[in-house]
């Protein structure tokens, strides 16, 4: 259940609006995820799919920098060295239906069906399926594949669309899932519902207090429909399940009310010396240069969200690498929205590194940490910068070769902070070209039933890393030796 609120699914199953899970929490165990791997929130489900710490796999960020250089690259999973779970199934007599697995891709050889991206969210690759003619089968049963994507800055009435799109998008899903578990007969069944993720971004402003004129929408329960739809596919398919199937319910992380500070990370560490502007390579510039200075940043952020998003994406890579001097940069933002990320421009790791590595890299960090903690939102009057996160001890070991060096977590607030104070500067963020008012918690859900399925009830935190050799001892297969976590005894009798 992609980006289900730990919160609200607890809340609502206790009410009666979740049966479903409000069942599966009934006569087994739930808990919250939580531990290092909650860190962002890309990456968490190939932490938990692979039992692999993301200080292994190196996913953090869907534009995450290429190591070893200072160009952005976007990511579709298919060159992660890691692999799910399920993939221990391949080459054995155990048959697997995957359907719609958030990070991942199809994998050869595995006995079963595959689909992946039918109804995605923000997808970074075509809908495709393992065997390949298994997609004209789905479209000619169900139509074409549906993409009910969030729209931010949207009016009432694409709203009330995309509500009742996501409806109609999970009832399709349902569907089209019990008639795949109706063809044969599976070791593993894995469906992933992506709307409530959709729907938490797209109708949280109409669940806050006050907000966005609620009672005329009819949309102040649209998140709370959407987990409803979904809990009720959920049941009918169990419905179609043997008696006694082991069954898991997991979200990745939560959902809170949270405005971007993409500009503000890198204004601190232009303006407090840390990376140094690049200066131009002509004085001379262009007509077509010189008019884009000339026009107005929301004239440019307008045209740039009209072009195709690999163009975006391109201009975006240039300018951060050409921004910049580095050879008097020693600490540098990777471009994120929410989740700040910083590197240190490390010797030895970076193309034109800086910092040498122990004791000038320590000393480093704690100067960063020490600005970020001096920052404070004068609107509100309190720190700007919630928590800091230093990589090496999280994960352990040296300076990371792919994870940024300090994972950085600004203040949740209901509004935008565009103007942010250091005692030696002043941090102003302008003409955002994305200004949606919701973000996600650091932590997850995970509920659990069945007949291997210890009834413990309310458990307490559990480790992402700990998921995936729980699923292969119920599937009887042994966990690999590279996996960083171990099987969940209070869940299942190891």
């Amino acid at each position: 259940m992609e980006a289900g609120d730990a919160d609200r699914i607890e809340k609502w199953a206790m009410a009666g609006h979740l049966p479903t899970i409000a069942s599966i929490m009934g006569r087994g165990c739930w808990g919250r995820l939580s531990g290092p791997e909650m860190v962002s929130e890309h990456g968490v489900w190939v932490s938990l799919f692979s039992g692999v710490s993301r200080s292994h796999h190196g996913y953090y960020y869907w534009r995450p920098l290429k190591p070893g250089t200072y160009e952005l690259e976007l990511t579709d999973f298919e060159r992660l060295s890691t692999l799910p779970f399920w993939s221990s199934l391949r080459g054995g007599t155990k048959k697997a239906a995957i359907i719609d697995p958030p990070e991942s891709h199809p994998l050869p050889g595995l006995s079963g069906v595959q689909l992946a991206n039918w109804a995605p969210h923000n997808p970074r690759f075509a809908t495709c399926a393992v065997p390949e003619a298994l997609l004209d089968d789905l479209r000619r049963r169900f139509g074409p594949p549906m993409y009910i994507e969030e729209a931010v800055d949207s009016s009432v009435v694409r709203d009330q669309s995309i509500y009742q799109g996501l409806l109609k998008q999970i009832e399709q899903k349902g569907e089209l899932c019990r008639y795949l578990a109706s063809r044969d007969r599976y070791d593993l069944i894995l469906v992933n519902f992506f709307e409530s993720h959709v729907a938490g971004h797209q109708f949280l402003k109409y669940s806050l207090p006050g907000g966005a004129d609620s009672d005329e929408s009819g949309l102040s329960t649209a998140i709370q429909e959407v987990y409803g739809a979904i809990d009720r596919q959920m049941g009918l398919l169990l419905a179609e399940l043997p008696a006694g199937s082991n069954v898991f319910i997991v979200s990745n992380v939560g959902l809170h009310e949270e405005y971007p500070s993409q500009k503000l990370l890198e204004n601190f560490c232009r303006q407090l010396g840390y990376q140094a502007s690049a200066q131009p390579r002509s004085p001379r510039l262009g007509a077509l240069k010189w008019s884009r200075r000339l026009m107005p940043g929301s004239w440019r952020d307008a045209a740039k969200s009209r072009l195709p998003r690999d163009v975006r994406e391109r201009l975006r890579a240039e300018q951060f690498r050409r921004a910049t001097n580095w050879r008097e940069t020693t600490a540098f933002p990777i471009p994120a929205l929410y989740t700040g990320f910083l590197r240190v421009n490390l010797r030895g790791r970076e193309p034109e590194g800086t910092v040498e590595s122990n004791r000038e890299y320590e000393n480093l960090l704690d100067r960063l940490e020490d600005d970020l903690r001096r920052l404070v939102d004068p609107e509100a009057n309190q720190p700007a910068v919630r928590k800091i996160s230093r990589t090496i001890e999280l994960f352990g070991g040296g300076p990371p070769v792919s994870l940024p060096d300090l994972f950085v977590e600004w203040s949740p607030t209901p509004y935008i902070m565009r103007r942010v104070e250091h005692p030696e500067a002043v941090l102003v963020q302008e003409d955002l070209d994305f200004t949606r008012g919701s973000h996600h918690t650091h932590h997850g859900f995970v509920a659990a039933a069945g007949s291997s399925i210890r009834k413990t009830g309310r458990l307490g935190d559990l480790e992402v890393l700990d998921l995936a050799p729980t699923f292969l001892s119920l599937l009887d297969e042994p966990v690999r030796p590279h996996m960083s976590g171990k099987g969940i005894e209070e869940m299942v009798p190891l």
